[in-house]
């Protein structure tokens, strides 16, 4: 009889060959407190945008406030002048006016708009902006690259020197010690009014950074620089000493049905109320004018 072969044992477990598998992680429930890892996910995140808040609410404006006006008063002015600088001075009203074959330094009856002296320059020379700086008249040109230096006496005026310099002139005035110049871009040349070398430079811009060219007509008052941005209503306050814009003037609507070249360009102050007089190349009218903030809404 033969022999019944043994049963084989079976073995507990899973077959040879085969790796026991690795149980997967339940998921936590509501109430299992959270991995550390999330909890330093959510440290980081609470300080990252907690800190975004506070960077947006201490960082200064991206601009500046806007100022509107009133017109106090319209005073008469010679509309074929193309105005290119302006100021106040010895009761009246200094302008250097531009074009080649019209350019002209000129001295004006402000109540009447009388054009009562000037200074005719040549015919290949285009004026520019000028100012009154101890008690002499500078004047510059567009693209000739000349400065020219009057005194005015007896109803006339006398070049007394002159100036050469690179690139182009479009605005000018002063501080206590130097002249302001600006040449169209949103650099502001600060000049030894004594050989018209530059001292130091600045570049006008927002609090955002962003740039502000274009930069025309320039006025000093109270410590800050005042500009015609060319072809806009726009006046800048400018800092002297950072570059940055502390105050727009807009003047939207303030000359109406204006000739194609006619852009507001001329600031000077009226040195018995402080207020602004304002113009244009072409404008018919000079405008003293009150300012007033424009509230956000």
């Amino acid at each position: 009889m033969a022999k019944k072969k043994p049963k084989k044992r079976r073995q507990e477990g899973f077959p040879a060959g085969k790796s026991k598998p690795v149980s997967r992680p339940q998921p936590p429930s509501l109430n299992s407190p959270p991995p550390r890892r999330w909890g330093l996910i959510i440290l980081f995140l609470t300080i990252t945008i907690g800190g975004t808040y506070l960077a947006i609410w201490l960082r200064p404006k991206s601009t500046a406030p806007r100022f509107t006006y009133t017109v106090i008063k319209k005073y008469p002015h010679d509309q074929t002048a193309f105005t290119q600088g302006l100021v106040m001075h010895d009761g009246c009203l200094w302008e250097s006016t531009g074009r080649y074959g019209e350019s002209t330094m000129r001295r004006i009856n402000l109540s009447t708009g009388e054009v009562l002296n000037q200074f005719p320059l040549g015919e290949d020379l285009f004026g520019e902006g000028m100012t009154v700086f101890d008690g002499k008249f500078y004047q510059i040109t567009w693209k000739e690259g000349k400065a020219f230096v009057y005194t005015f006496a007896d109803d006339e005026f006398q070049v007394v020197k002159e100036f050469e310099y690179e690139g182009e002139g479009w605005g000018l005035t002063h501080d206590d010690t130097h002249l302001i110049f600006s040449d169209g871009s949103r650099e502001i040349k600060f000049l030894d009014p004594e050989t018209f070398e530059e001292v130091r430079s600045l570049w006008v811009k927002q609090r955002s950074g962003a740039a502000v060219g274009q930069l025309n007509e320039l006025e000093f008052y109270q410590g800050k620089i005042y500009a015609n941005r060319y072809q806009s209503d726009l006046i800048y306050e400018i800092d002297p000493q950072s570059g940055y814009v502390t105050k727009v003037i807009d003047l939207n609507g303030l000359w109406t049905n204006r000739p194609a070249d006619g852009v507001l360009n001329g600031i000077a102050v009226n040195q018995k109320s402080g207020r602004l007089l304002v113009t244009g190349k072409l404008c018919p009218f000079v405008f003293e004018v009150k300012l007033a903030p424009i509230l956000p809404r």
